[in-house]
């Protein structure tokens, strides 16, 4: 399913989905960045290494 098919869903809990995941992501990048370890994400089909420091640069802290 897209992120258009996704939201919407009949289904409220896959409709709310896309929400919850982003909740999660920001949620572990702010852990990551806490902790100064790095988090793997998918960038063009690739798995990309994002370091704690990236993520401060990213994010103005």
């Amino acid at each position: 399913m897209t992120r258009y098919e996704i939201g919407k869903a009949k289904d409220k809990d896959l409709s709310a989905s896309m929400e919850a995941m982003k909740r999660a992501a920001a949620l572990a990048r702010k852990a990551a960045m806490q902790t100064d370890t790095a988090i793997v994400v998918v960038k063009d089909k690739k798995l990309v290494r994002v370091t704690a420091e990236q993520l401060r640069n990213k994010s103005g802290a």
